[in-house]
């Protein structure tokens, strides 16, 4: 019989890292934490890192992977963001209330950057102003923030000063004080009626590690690129997530975060990336530009995903394009519970999958998980399995059409892959 194993040695995952500081009230409870970038175990930022990149690959690594939800145990989220990404309107990736977008101390084109926090405040985004210094430059935005950040300065009273005079100009707006690291400072500033306060003396920040799959650098490429036309072409865009698990993924997660429906389920990409739609997809695009992000070698275990995708595609064509495109979607998300080290029943729920294709991916049920089972059975050379299970989901057909199926499956997977390379 005709050797159509695929080897699926898991890769050694890719890790990623991103801290969180707690900011407390005055009776020292956790009241929100801060995300911050990391790219290593070392707990500092990141040297050579500007601004743009850390805010793209906060966003799209942790943020549209992991969720806001998971990073911060359900407490409010503080999220710094550059000038670019406020520009090129990353919080609409978000829900209005789901995070504080902090305006950092770098930050230019104070004029357009007022304009457009205005515009989002309409929207109910939320906002701080990161390290105020006095400077004049800030005065457009102070009145449309929400809470106005200090850092501690020596000695206490240039930072009790200023505390002051901005509650007596803006009543309504929350100070947070950074950088407190004694008890006395605390004190002193609890007293000046401070609202919220962070620094060293009540917690550093603490490292999350979790396992994550980035996209190929050419489908990145590809994607800005079809992307980039005035008109936008969906099915060109959904082909060019669909030949990508790290993209797919992030869609997937992309389309849960923005839903305001608990019951919306996902049965295929093309779904996601119609449900997006114009706006939203291109904003997603620009994080990737911005984050600079993409890996020059898939993984076989990449490889093993595309291969059961396009099987599946092409076993149940038959049953028309919406069912070949579920299958695909099913043959994707298959390996994710290896890359991201996560179990397959925790995917399912987080990808918002449905029933359908969770019981697919779970249990085997129903036409999709017979294929899928089709699929790792001609992996594991088990033919007596495979036959049998061609005459649940094709009764009138030959085992020939599985062998010609798996090979032209291979053959894409390998084109996928050789392309990629090629590019690198």
């Amino acid at each position: 019989m005709l050797n159509t194993q695929v080897t699926a040695n898991v890769p050694d995952l890719v890790t990623q890292y991103i801290a969180r500081q707690p900011i407390f009230n005055a009776e020292t409870g956790v009241y929100a934490y801060e995300l911050l970038y990391r790219d290593s175990i070392n707990n500092v930022f990141p040297v050579g890192t500007t601004d743009g990149q850390a805010t793209g690959r906060l966003f799209f690594n942790a943020l549209m992977l992991i969720g806001i939800d998971k990073l911060t145990a359900n407490q409010c989220a503080f999220i710094n963001l550059s000038s670019d990404a406020l520009l090129e309107d990353f919080p609409k990736l978000l829900q209005p209330n789901s995070a504080v977008i902090e305006i950092v101390e770098r930050a230019d084109n104070i004029e357009e950057v007022t304009r457009r926090v205005r515009a989002l405040k309409k929207e109910g985004y939320i906002f701080a102003l990161d390290d105020y210094d006095g400077d004049e430059k800030w005065e457009p935005l102070l009145s449309l923030v929400d809470y106005i950040k200090l850092e501690v300065e020596e000695p206490i009273i240039k930072t009790n000063m200023l505390l002051k005079k901005l509650k007596r100009r803006f009543p309504d707006v929350k100070i947070i004080v950074e950088r407190i690291e004694t008890h006395e400072q605390f004190m002193i500033l609890k007293n000046a009626s401070c609202d919220y306060f962070q620094g060293f003396f009540f917690a550093r920040p603490e490292m999350l590690s979790y396992h994550n799959v980035e996209p190929s650098k050419l489908a990145v490429f590809d994607l800005l690129r079809c992307t980039s036309r005035p008109d936008l072409n969906f099915d060109e865009v959904h082909q060019r997530v669909a030949k990508d698990v790290g993209l797919t993924a992030r869609i997937l997660k992309l389309v849960n975060a923005r839903s305001k429906n608990p019951d919306f389920v996902i049965s295929s990409i093309s779904q996601a990336v119609i449900y997006l739609g114009e706006n939203t997809i291109r904003q997603f695009v620009r994080v990737l530009a911005l984050s600079e992000l993409g890996v020059d070698k898939p993984s076989e275990l990449t490889k093993l995903g595309l291969i059961r995708a396009q099987f599946m595609l092409l076993m149940l064509e038959p049953g028309g394009k919406e069912m070949a495109e579920r299958g695909y979607l099913v043959g994707l998300m298959s390996v994710l519970d290896a890359i991201l080290n996560m179990g397959l029943d925790v995917i399912a729920k987080e990808f918002c999958l449905g029933d359908d294709l969770s019981s697919a991916l779970l249990n085997f049920n129903g036409m999709l998980g017979a294929t899928l089972q089709l699929a790792r059975a001609v992996e594991e050379d088990n033919w007596p399995l495979a036959i049998k299970l061609l005459e649940t989901i094709r009764p009138a057909s030959e085992i020939d059409i599985v062998y010609n199926a798996m090979f032209a499956a291979r053959q894409y997977g390998d084109d996928v892959l050789a392309s990629i390379i090629e590019q690198a």
